[in-house]
């Protein structure tokens, strides 16, 4: 094998190593972490990270239009509302994580820290998603997450199917216009998607942190690997399918 081939492939291994967390029970199921009336289950994003802090806190399933069924959190008030607020009408913010995490990469600072719980204390409902082939989101219709047509998907199905799907649920329950937050990947299939029109009826405005687009321009030997391999094509390559930012597993 050439130099630059063990290269690449030791960089690569050492970027998974960094950041990927296989499954520990590949077709199991999690069902105890989603309720079917919005309210904190004993497993989930809200009962693990959100709750704990005094907040408020719902797990909602959202289905999209080829059969994946999506977990998605909501907090929808301040940690301590006071009852002159209660049922003020909050302007919804949706956010949506980047490649190689999912939405508990928010909540893994303090109350103070992270941004899911400042915008809740600054008076917005607050929607956090989680995109298929993450911790939470390994239900589907009819596949089985055992099964390779299961993963058979690429960032394209994230711009036509995923987001599509968490927009219209949100403004579905809350009937108004969502401001966007998108981070690396959140940013790469909200610029996709808008610049299709998408969402255009539903979106009021979006804000784009580590923006991506182009990958030619970085310059460190890891980079430049992840660069060349694209990595959120990396779960088809590997058949890497689950990421766990806090390296716990569940």
């Amino acid at each position: 094998m050439a130099p630059t081939e063990l290269l690449r492939l030791a960089s690569l291994s050492l970027l998974l190593a960094l950041v990927v967390q296989p499954h520990e029970a590949y077709g199991s199921t999690r069902g105890s972490f989603l309720s079917n009336d919005g309210s904190a289950a004993v497993s989930g994003i809200c009962a693990t990270s959100v709750t704990i802090h005094g907040y408020k806190c719902q797990e909602h399933e959202v289905k999209t239009k080829d059969g994946y069924i999506l977990s998605m959190q909501r907090i929808p008030e301040r940690r301590f509302e006071g009852n002159g607020n209660a049922g003020t009408k909050k302007q919804p913010i949706l956010i949506q994580h980047g490649v190689l995490v999912d939405g508990m990469t928010w909540l893994l600072n303090s109350p103070l820290q992270n941004l899911p719980m400042i915008l809740a204390d600054n008076g917005f409902d607050v929607w956090i998603a989680n995109t298929r082939g993450t911790r939470f989101c390994r239900k589907h219709v009819s596949l089985d997450s055992a099964q390779p047509e299961f993963w058979n998907w690429s960032w394209d199905e994230l711009v036509s199917f995923d987001l599509p799907a968490v927009f219209d649920f949100v403004f579905n329950q809350t009937q108004q216009k969502i401001h966007y937050i998108g981070h690396s990947l959140g940013t790469l299939i909200g610029l996709a998607s808008f610049s299709e029109g998408h969402q255009a009826d539903t979106l009021k405005s979006a804000a784009f942190l580590s923006p991506i687009a182009y990958l030619s321009h970085m310059n460190t030997a890891l980079g430049m690997v992840a660069a060349k391999a694209f990595v959120g094509e990396i779960t088809t390559w590997f058949g890497v399918a689950e990421f766990n930012p806090k390296g716990v597993g569940t």
